[in-house]
C-alpha cells in the first residue's frame, strides 16, 4: 500500500482545530502543523465535522465531492490520491487518519479496508494513551497533596499510606497489563484468520478479545476509584461537613495502613477483623480531618500489635478491629487491638504532642496528639479503654445525621 505521506490528525478542543504533530512523507517528519476547523475548505475538515470517509484517487476530479476550493497543502508537496478516515471511539471524537500518495489511483477498497482497521486500532490506543496521561496527571496531583499533607500534619505514617495505595493501584494495573497483552495476541491471530478466511473462528477471538476488553475497562475503573478517593479524602479540609459513608471510609483506611506496613516489613501481618453497623446511612464529618484520625488510630494498633507477636511469638495472634455501632444519635466507631495496653502510669500522657512510647526514630509522638486536637475541634469526642497485657480500645463517638 502507498503510503507516502502518513499523519495522524488530534482534535484539540480548545483552539477548535486539528493538530497534526507528526506527519511523514517519504520517510522523513515533516514541520507539526494544525487546521482550523472553521476552514471548510480542508479535507481534514471535512472527514472529522462529517465522521465520514474522504477517498480521492484523483484529486483535480475528486475534490469537488468535499470541498468547493483547491487549496495547497499545509505542510509537504501535493498529493494525488488521499485517504482521511475519522478517528472515534465510541461517542468520542479523537481526530483523523490519512494515507496519501503522489500518483493517481493509488487505493482500492481492499487499501480502504486495512487503513479503516487500523484507524480503528490508532483510535482505541489514542484513548488508552489519552487516559494513560490522565492517570499520570491524578498521580502527580496525590503526591503533590501527600507532600501538603507532611507540612499540615506531620503524619508519621505516611510512607505506609503511600505504600498502601501503591499496592492498592498495582492489583487492577496488573490486570490491565495482562489483558492488554492478552487482547494483542488475540488481534494477531483474528487478523491472519480474516486472511486466510476463517471468520468463524475469527468472529470467536473477536469475542474473547470484547470479554478482555471489559476486564480491563473494570479494572481501570478500579484503579481510577482508588486515586479519586485517595484525593477526595486528602486535599485540604474545606472546613465543611459532608454526609459520609463512615464504614466505607474506615474500611479503605484499615486496608491501605495493612498494605503500608506490608509493604514496609513483609514479616508483619494480623488478622483484620470488621464488624459494621450497616444501619448507618452516612455520617456527617469533614472527610478528610476525620480520615486522619483514623488512618492514626488504625496505625497504633497495627504497630502494638507487632511488637508484641515479636515478644511471644508463634503462640500470638495479632488481632486488630474495627467496629462501627449506632446508639440513638450517636455513632460509635472503635478500633481495637490486642496487645500489650496502656501503662496507668502514662495513659494520662498519650494525647500530649510529641510524647510517645516508641523507640527513638519509629515515632514522632504527634498521631495521637493531633487526632485528638482534630476531634475535639469538631465538637465530637475520642475516648480509650485500655487494660494492660489484654489491649487498647480508642472509640470516636460521631453525630448519627445532620
Amino acid at each position: 500500500m502507498d503510503a507516502s505521506v502518513f499523519t495522524i490528525g488530534l482534535y484539540n478542543s480548545e483552539e477548535n482545530c486539528i493538530e497534526f504533530p507528526s506527519t511523514i512523507e517519504k520517510g522523513e517528519p515533516l514541520p507539526a502543523f494544525f487546521i482550523q476547523l472553521s476552514d471548510d475548505n480542508r479535507l481534514a475538515t471535512w472527514c472529522f465535522k462529517h465522521r465520514q470517509d474522504v477517498i480521492i484517487n484523483d484529486y483535480s476530479a475528486d475534490y469537488g465531492k468535499y470541498i468547493s476550493l483547491q487549496q495547497a497543502s499545509v505542510a509537504g508537496d501535493h498529493t494525488e490520491s488521499i485517504v482521511y478516515l475519522p478517528l472515534w471511539n465510541k461517542e468520542k471524537e479523537i481526530g483523523v487518519i490519512s494515507a496519501q500518495a503522489f500518483g493517481k489511483n493509488a487505493y482500492t477498497d481492499y487499501h480502504i479496508n486495512i487503513l479503516r482497521n487500523l484507524a480503528t486500532y490508532s483510535a482505541i490506543a489514542l484513548e488508552n494513551a489519552d487516559a494513560y496521561r490522565r492517570l499520570t496527571a491524578l498521580l502527580d496531583e496525590l503526591k503533590a497533596t501527600q507532600d501538603r499533607m507532611i507540612t499540615q500534619s506531620k503524619l508519621a505514617s505516611l510512607g505506609e499510606l503511600t505504600a498502601g495505595i501503591v499496592h492498592e493501584i498495582q492489583n487492577p494495573l496488573n490486570f490491565v497489563n495482562n489483558f492488554s497483552e492478552i487482547n494483542e495476541e488475540l488481534l494477531t491471530e483474528m487478523k491472519d484468520d480474516l486472511v486466510k478466511g476463517n471468520i468463524e473462528v475469527a468472529i470467536a477471538t473477536a469475542n474473547d478479545a470484547i470479554c478482555n476488553q471489559q476486564k480491563i475497562l473494570l479494572h481501570g475503573k478500579r484503579a481510577d476509584a482508588i486515586v479519586k478517593w485517595m484525593l477526595q479524602h486528602s486535599r485540604s479540609s474545606t472546613g465543611v461537613k459532608q454526609p459520609i459513608d463512615i464504614n466505607a471510609l474506615a474500611d479503605e483506611y484499615l486496608r491501605l495502613a495493612y498494605h503500608g506496613l506490608r509493604a514496609k516489613d513483609k514479616s508483619f501481618y494480623a488478622t483484620m477483623h470488621t464488624d459494621f453497623d450497616h444501619s448507618i446511612e452516612t455520617v456527617p464529618i469533614i472527610p478528610q480531618d476525620i480520615g486522619r484520625v483514623i488512618l492514626n488510630l488504625i496505625n497504633n494498633p497495627f504497630y502494638v500489635v507487632d511488637v508484641k507477636k515479636k515478644q511471644e511469638g508463634v503462640a500470638f495472634e495479632p488481632i486488630v478491629s474495627v467496629r462501627t455501632k449506632k446508639v440513638g444519635d450517636k455513632v460509635f466507631l472503635s478500633i481495637k487491638d490486642n496487645g500489650n495496653g496502656i501503662p496507668q502510669n502514662v495513659l494520662e500522657k498519650i494525647f500530649q504532642p510529641f510524647f510517645t512510647t516508641k523507640p527513638t526514630g519509629q515515632g514522632t509522638g504527634l498521631g495521637l496528639s493531633i487526632s485528638y486536637d482534630i476531634v475535639k475541634a469538631h465538637g465530637e469526642e475520642l475516648i480509650v479503654d485500655t487494660k494492660e497485657g489484654q489491649g487498647s480500645d480508642f472509640t470516636i463517638i460521631l453525630p448519627a445525621g445532620i
